[in-house]
Parts: structure tokens; sequence; C-alpha cells
């Protein structure tokens, strides 16, 4: 088949569809990725993949939209793909429209999240309620990488056949590794008494950056925060600068900024706990790298995280948006080399399990392979 893997952005494209698209290609089929133009789309592009760059926005503005539903039609009656899979959730409902309007075969979906769930006002759930109902119909295989997000499908009435197929990392890249553990820590000035809080994602208020750097003052102060990522051009919302500005002058050489880093693998296997107390998620990657690398994960209690983290196993879970409860959770696994020991290695045997990238991508296969009008 021609396949059109379509997505919004290149950082979706690479830390997420990838892995699909190598296991697609490897069962001989043609893949395209399909986004908005980005320096991230250069190591897809040195695999061998071609890219279509489509003006993709991530926002809610009619005329943008509009422009990336012209170039989708004209894209897709060009290439005459087989399948449309479609990921996101603005860049999902143009791409399954743009597929319905001009013909292809199948379309299938993978959820990443609803912004039903997201906070926000009643009128902007019920708008993408409505929405997501609307596009499931024209769906012929939908798919979620959350297990309460496939039944919240089911339930709603957005796709009566909904499958979580979750997501996944690969377990050779992401291990505990002691070379990189001393290197790394020697080079960032951890000691071997301090605890390494890692924290990796997009620097965006949804992820609970607020939080987390007004919790880390009340840790031990051995505790150290490693942020790990940027603020993407394409993300809206407030400005985190002023929390960290605050959070420098309270931790000074506690707190370190990594920017946007090629080296995760080995960054996480020097930490010593992951945190990530996000307000809304699908299923977050960086959790599942943090278990496979073996780090015991601090998260929120919502969906996603709640699917991947066994509280008290392998990690706990704290309310979102709140301060004094992350905090505790921090300096108890800070203050309890054993703890996290003991929670670490429960947590990669948890994912090697659940999130081994070559498992997820295996399931995914059959599922769009075998997609059928319904």
């Amino acid at each position: 088949m021609k396949i059109l893997e379509v997505t919004n952005v290149d950082f979706s494209l690479r830390h997420f569809l990838l892995p699909l698209m190598r296991g697609l290609r490897d069962r001989g089929h043609e893949v395209v990725g399909v986004c908005a133009e980005g320096p991230l789309l250069d190591l897809p592009r040195a695999e061998g993949f071609r890219i279509a760059p489509v003006p993709m926005a991530r926002s809610l503005n009619p005329v943008a939209q509009a422009r990336a539903l012209r170039a989708l039609v004209s894209l897709m009656r060009a290439e005459k793909p087989d399948l449309v899979h479609a990921h996101m959730p603005i860049s999902g409902l143009l791409a399954r429209a743009a597929a319905r309007l001009t013909g292809v075969p199948r379309i299938a979906y993978t959820c990443h999240g609803f912004l039903f769930n997201q906070p926000g006002p009643w009128w902007r759930g019920g708008l993408a309620l409505a929405l997501e109902r609307a596009a499931g119909r024209i769906t012929d295989t939908f798919l979620t990488v959350s297990a309460e997000e496939a039944e919240d499908a089911r339930r709603l009435g957005i796709h009566p056949r909904a499958t979580a197929v979750l997501n996944g990392r690969d377990p050779a890249r992401f291990r505990p590794d002691a070379e990189a553990r001393a290197r790394l820590r020697a080079e960032l000035g951890a000691g071997d008494d301090d605890c390494v809080v890692i924290a990796v994602s997009r620097l965006v208020r949804h992820k609970g950056f607020p939080e987390l750097l007004a919790a880390m003052p009340a840790t031990p102060g051995n505790c150290l925060l490693w942020v790990v990522g940027e603020r993407l051009p394409s993300d809206h919302g407030e400005d985190l600068e002023p929390h960290f500005a605050r959070a420098a002058e309270a931790l000074g050489p506690r707190l370190r900024r990594l920017g946007y880093r090629h080296d995760i693998p080995a960054l996480m296997a020097a930490a010593d706990l992951f945190c990530l107390p996000s307000h809304f998620e699908g299923l977050p990657m960086s959790i599942i790298e943090a278990m496979l690398t073996g780090l015991p994960v601090v998260a929120t209690d919502i969906r996603g995280p709640r699917e991947q983290v066994a509280a008290e196993e392998t990690g706990l879970l704290v309310p979102p948006a709140t301060v004094e409860p992350l905090a505790a959770a921090l300096s108890r696994l800070a203050a309890d080399p054993a703890l996290r020991a003991a929670m670490g290695e429960a947590g990669r045997a948890r994912a090697l399990d659940r999130f081994d990238e070559a498992k997820v991508v295996s399931r995914t296969i059959a599922l769009l392979e075998g997609t059928q009008r319904g």
C-alpha cells in the first residue's frame, strides 16, 4: 500500500511517528510523511523517507485550517494513497476530511489525546466532542494510545471499535547505562549522593512546570533538577520564563536547563528519578523512556500516566496542579535510594511487558493492514 502518515509538526513526526514509518516500510509499504516543514525532519529524510510539507497550524484559526485542508486535498489527489493514517486532534480531523473528499479507500486515525478531556471552557469541549464524532463516522480504523481514551471513544459514540495500541520505546536505546551515568553526572556537576530529578518535555504550562519549579525548593538540598526540552515555535500559552527565573533564584546550581538534546537515553541513565506533573496527557513517551531506563516516576493521577505508573510500585501519583503533594513525593524518593531502586526495577519490567516499541508497532501495523470499511 501507499500510506500517508499525517501529523501536525516535525517534532511529532520525528518523536512519535518515525518508528511506525520504519515498521511499515519494512513490511513493503510505500510510506510518505506529511506535516509542517521543520528542522527535525532531517532524520527521517536521512533515512530515505519522502516528506511532503503541508502548512499545518496548531491553532483554531479558520483561515490557517482552510489553507491546510486545501493543501491536504491537493496532496492526496496527486499521491492517490491507499491509506491515510492521521494523528493529533486538528491535523487528524483535517487529514480525515481531505481523505474522504478525495476518495481515499481507507482512513485510519490514532488519537494521542482528546481535546475535550483537556481543561478549558465548556464550549470548546463540546465543539471538540462534536467534531470527533463527525470525524469518527468516516474513520475505518480508530486507534488510541491510552486504554481510557479508547473507552471514551466507544462510550461517547465517537467510534464503536476504538482500540488502544499504546505507545512504545526501544528498550535497546533506553536502558540503565553505568558509563553514561558516570560521564554525564561528572559533566553536569551531580555528585554520587545527589538525587537528580529529570523532566523531559516541551516547555509549556500544561506539562506542570510551574508546580514542579515551585515544589523543588521544599525538597532536600541534595535534590537536583535537570530540565530537558524547549518551547516549540507552534506552542501557545503562558510564558514560563518568570517561573524559571524564580526557581533559578531559589535553587541556584540545583537547577540545570539543558535545552533540546539528542542524548535523552544517556541523560535518563544519569538521573535518579523522573517527574512529569502534567495537567493532561495521551500516553507520555517520556514516562516510557524513564521506566525502561529503570527510573521511578513521579507523575499526576490523570489519563495516560495512571495507566503507566503503578502507584507505590513503580512510582508515585499526585493530584494535578498542586505543589505540596508533588514536593512530598519528590522528597520521599530523594531520601530513599533503596525505594528508588526497587521502583525503578519494577518500572523497567512493567515497561518491557507493556511498552516495548516493537510490540506496539507490530500491533499497530496489524490493525492498519486489516483496515476494512466499517
